[in-house]
C-alpha cells in the first residue's frame, strides 16, 4: 500500500515478473496486451471526460472562468453542486484558488474561502484562510468561525477544536451563546448547534474524553440543555471518583428540578443509583428520592424496579405489577369479560 498525492491511498498489486518468451506467440503477448488495455480504457472512458471537453468549449464557461467575480463563481458552484457536476466543480475550485492571490484584504479572503466551501472544497478554503492572520477583534472572530466551518467540513477535528477554543478566549461560557451552522433543513434554513456542544464532540472524537467533560461542565445557562450536558459529562468521566461524580449529578439534579424536567431528573437519579463505589447512605438517599419522584410523575415501572429489591414491599410490588399488566391479559383492564358458569 502506497500513499498517493493528496493523502489518498492507491492500491498496487505485486505482479510476478513475466518470464522470458519461449515462442514467437509469447513475444506478441505484450503487444496484444497493450492494445487490449488501450481498447478497454477507451471503452470505459467516463462520461465525465466528454462533459469536461464540452464544458471547456462552452464560451460562457470560458468567460466565467476568465472574468467572473466571486459572486458569479459562487452562483456557478451552487448550480454545479445541485446538478452534481463533478468536472465543473473541479474547474470552479481551481479558479477560486487562484482568482485572488495573496495579499488581499480580509473581506476578500473571507468571501473567497466561503465560496470554496460552497464549492465543496474545504481544503481549499483552509488554504485561502491561511494567507492571513487577523488580530483579536470582530474580524478575527469571523475568520475563526470560517476556519471552524472548513475544518468541520473536512473532518479535521483537532483544527476545529482549536478554532473553537480560540473563539472562547479562555471563557467557555461564550460558546454556549454562539450558534454555528451544521446543516440545512429541507426548506434551506440552517440547522444550528451551540459551539460548546460542538467543541465537546470534537474533543470526544479525538479521544480527549476528560477534556470534553470539562467543557460540558462549564455550561451555566439554566435549563434542560445544561442538565443534559452535566449528565453527559459524568458519563465521560470514566475514571472520576464516585464522590466527584455524585457531586456533579447533584448539581444536575438541582438544575433539572428547577426547570421542571422531571423525566431528566428520573434519568439522573437512575444514573446516580448505578454509580460504582456509592456509600450505603448515598444509595438510600437516591432510592428515597427516586421513589418520591415516581409517585409524583406516575412512574409505576420505575417504582416497581426499586420496590422489587425490597422483601418488605411485597404488597406494593403486587399493586404495581397489576398496574403494569398487559391490558388484555387476565386481570388487565381491557380483558374480555368471563362468561358466567352454566347453571346446573
Amino acid at each position: 500500500m502506497k500513499r498517493a498525492a493528496g493523502g489518498r491511498q492507491a492500491l498496487f498489486l505485486d505482479m510476478p515478473a513475466i518470464p522470458a518468451p519461449f515462442s514467437p506467440r509469447a513475444r506478441l503477448f505484450p503487444i496484444f496486451g497493450a492494445a487490449l488495455a488501450g481498447l478497454i480504457a477507451a471503452a470505459a472512458a467516463p462520461e465525465a471526460q466528454a462533459k469536461t471537453t464540452a464544458a471547456s468549449a462552452d464560451p460562457a464557461l470560458i468567460a466565467l472562468l476568465r472574468e467572473g467575480d466571486l459572486n458569479a463563481l459562487d452562483a456557478a458552484c451552487v448550480s454545479a453542486v445541485r446538478r452534481r457536476d463533478g468536472p465543473l466543480l473541479r474547474q470552479l475550485q481551481q479558479r477560486l484558488l487562484s482568482i485572488h492571490p495573496a495579499p488581499q484584504p480580509l473581506a476578500v479572503v473571507l468571501a473567497n474561502a466561503n465560496s470554496l466551501l460552497t464549492c465543496q472544497a474545504p481544503e481549499g478554503a483552509l488554504q485561502v484562510l491561511a494567507r492571513v492572520g487577523p488580530a483579536p477583534g470582530a474580524e478575527r472572530t469571523q475568520w475563526l468561525v470560517l476556519q471552524w466551518r472548513a475544518a468541520q467540513a473536512g473532518l479535521h477535528h483537532q483544527l476545529a477544536a482549536d478554532a473553537l477554543e480560540r473563539l472562547a478566549a479562555g471563557n467557555l461560557g461564550q460558546l454556549e451563546l454562539l450558534e454555528l451552522p451544521v446543516g440545512q433543513q429541507k426548506d434551506g434554513s440552517p440547522i444550528n448547534r451551540p459551539a460548546l456542544d460542538l467543541l465537546a464532540d470534537h474533543l470526544e472524537s479525538l479521544g480527549q474524553r476528560q477534556r470534553a467533560a470539562e467543557v460540558l461542565i462549564s455550561s451555566s445557562q439554566p435549563g434542560a440543555a445544561t442538565v443534559a450536558r452535566l449528565a453527559q459529562a459524568v458519563a465521560l468521566f470514566g475514571a472520576l471518583p464516585a464522590p466527584e461524580q455524585d457531586r456533579l449529578l447533584e448539581l444536575a439534579l438541582e438544575q433539572a428540578a428547577s426547570s421542571g424536567s422531571w423525566g431528566l431528573v428520573a434519568e439522573i437519579l437512575d444514573q446516580q443509583l448505578a454509580l460504582a463505589g456509592s456509600t450505603p447512605e448515598q444509595v438510600a438517599r437516591a432510592t428515597e428520592r427516586r421513589l418520591r419522584l415516581s409517585a409524583r410523575i406516575d412512574d409505576a415501572y420505575g417504582e416497581w424496579l426499586l420496590q422489587r429489591r425490597d422483601p418488605a414491599a411485597l404488597s406494593r410490588q403486587g399493586d404495581l405489577e397489576r398496574q403494569l399488566r398487559t391490558p388484555r391479559a387476565p386481570g388487565g383492564h381491557a380483558a374480555a369479560p368471563q362468561s358466567p358458569d352454566p347453571q346446573p
